[in-house]
């Protein structure tokens, strides 16, 4: 995704999300039309420039996170949303499948307050319907400090298709999330 725009390209915004392990997240928002340069990191934490290492230890009190730059006039923060909660389980508090620490909690970081309005409605309203049975822990925060990860966690997926984890856990995740999210799919991704 380097050949698209950058976070200073006019119009474009920044979320952050923490759905547990970040090699997931990038691969699916970065299938999405209108998302561009997705970074996974670390955010949410007390210790400066941490590294993965620390950060799998549970010392540090960061949260495996992406960072991605959007085009709200090509997908909405709500569109977001719906892909950040439909892509892992937001009642598991620091957990997510067999990763457990807070490393691994699901979070939202907002960047302005129409971001956190949204991301507090979402939540509310999902937990209304009983759109997961269990109560959603997800932890809305303000955005703080974010640390890119070490550069072989970037573009992890794609990278490494066949290693064990990405063959097993992130290529179903992504294949699911493709098929309910098609209409909102980069066009290569579609093809």
């Amino acid at each position: 995704m380097n050949n698209e725009p950058t976070a200073n390209a006019a119009g474009l915004e920044t979320a952050t999300f923490g759905t547990g392990c970040f090699w997931c997240t990038e691969a699916v928002f970065e299938s999405l039309d209108g998302v561009y340069n997705v970074v996974s990191g670390y955010s949410g934490g007390q210790v400066p420039n941490p590294s993965y290492r620390a950060v799998c230890e549970g010392t540090t009190g960061h949260a495996e996170c992406v960072q991605l730059n959007y085009d709200p006039a090509k997908i909405s923060y709500a569109d977001l949303l719906e892909a950040f909660f439909r892509s892992h389980d937001p009642t598991t508090l620091n957990r997510q499948g067999n990763d457990i620490g807070t490393q691994y909690r699901s979070v939202i970081y907002y960047h302005n307050d129409e971001q956190k309005q949204l991301a507090e409605e979402a939540r509310r309203e999902l937990d209304k319907a009983g759109a997961y049975g269990k109560p959603i822990v997800t932890e809305i925060s303000k955005a703080e400090i974010f640390y890119p990860a070490e550069a072989y966690h970037q573009n992890y997926f794609a990278n490494n298709p066949e290693q064990g984890y990405c063959a097993f856990v992130v290529a179903p995740k992504l294949d699911k999330f493709k098929k309910v999210f098609k209409d909102k799919l980069r066009k290569e991704v579609t093809n």
